[in-house]
Formats: structure tokens, C-alpha cells, sequence
């Protein structure tokens, strides 16, 4: 068998290293930052559930609403621009903030709003006076021991489409929004 020498420019060579020590080098494997894991997947609230919401808990421009999986922060920006309220937006997903903040530029209310890339488990909710929720059955129950000893009495806590464990709400309010009925939940912490 014959031999073969290949000649190959330096930088070539110092390249094909580079490449192959990059991918160890860099956290995560050279993929970037690892994704966050979520509990519920962002589905956008329509505006008119959105609005519903607000009314119901009766928001005015006393109050500090937390919208506790803001997504695209639709609720405190709607809290803010309609109801004069002030607003805190708490997510895990660090791509929703930047999407959040733009769309409080864009309403007018970024003086207003704070948008927070924190677990909703371990963000102090003691302002709220109102605490909005689109999360899921699981998560809403776990969150009622924080809501009922971090918030204030009387403060409400309104749920769009899934209750809070056993916890029978003051009222339930039905709207059909394009051909869907949604479920909208109230509580007031005793």
C-alpha cells in the first residue's frame, strides 16, 4: 500500500481543532444556553377574555396586578392601557420578555408594567392586589397556599379556563368567544 502525503495549509489544520475543542469548551456543548424547561406551553389569552378578566376582578387604577406566565404580557398591558392599574408580568421563558416589553412600548404603558423571568414559585406576590392566572389545573393548585398567605384579604385572584383545587370560586362568569365557551374563575383571599 502506497502512501499519501496530504499538505494542508496551517489555518486549515488550527480550523478543524478549533471545531473540534468548541463544542467542549462552550456550556451546554456548543449549542447555546439549554432551554428552560416550562410547565405550560404560552397560548396567547384572546382580548376579549383578556378584558373579561379584568372586569371581573373589578381592576382599577388602585391596583397592582400580577399576571403570574405573562407570555406576551397582554394582561398587565391591558391592566395598565384600560384599566389605569399598574402591572408585574412573571414567566420562566427569557424569550417572552423581550417580546413583552416591546409590546409595552408599543401600548404605551412600559412605565407602568414590569415584566420578571422568575419561577412563579419563588416571586414575592405581596403587592398584588390582584393576581391573574392561564396555567393549568396542577400548577394552580400548588400556587394556592402562596396566594392565600402572601396576598393580602379581600386581594382577588382570577383564573381564565381552570380552577384552583377545591376551592370554590365567588363567581364564575361564561362568555363564547369565536365559537368556544371559556370559563372565567374569581376568588377573593379570605
Amino acid at each position: 500500500m502506497s502512501q499519501r502525503n496530504i499538505h494542508l495549509p496551517v489555518s486549515v489544520l488550527m480550523a478543524a481543532a478549533l471545531v473540534g475543542c468548541t463544542a467542549e469548551m462552550l456550556p451546554g456543548g456548543g449549542e447555546g444556553p439549554a432551554p428552560v424547561k416550562l410547565d405550560v406551553i404560552f397560548v396567547a389569552t384572546d382580548l376579549e377574555i383578556v378584558n373579561a378578566m379584568l372586569t371581573l376582578a373589578g381592576v382599577t387604577r388602585d391596583d397592582v396586578v400580577y399576571d403570574l406566565g405573562y407570555g406576551d404580557g397582554r394582561i398587565v398591558i391591558a391592566a395598565a392601557k384600560e384599566f389605569g392599574a399598574r402591572g408585574v408580568g412573571v414567566d420562566l421563558d427569557p424569550q417572552r420578555i423581550r417580546e413583552a416589553q416591546a409590546n409595552a412600548v408599543r401600548a404605551g404603558v412600559a412605565d407602568r408594567v414590569a415584566f420578571r423571568v422568575q419561577d412563579v414559585f419563588d416571586t414575592e406576590i405581596q403587592p398584588a392586589t390582584v393576581v391573574t392566572l392561564f396555567l393549568s389545573p396542577e400548577l394552580n393548585a400548588r400556587l394556592r397556599p402562596k396566594l392565600t398567605s402572601q396576598l393580602k384579604p379581600g386581594s382577588r385572584i382570577v383564573s381564565h379556563r381552570y380552577g384552583i383545587g377545591d376551592w370554590v370560586p365567588e363567581l364564575t362568569e361564561t362568555l363564547s368567544v369565536r365559537g368556544t365557551r371559556n370559563h372565567i374563575f374569581l376568588w377573593r383571599v379570605p
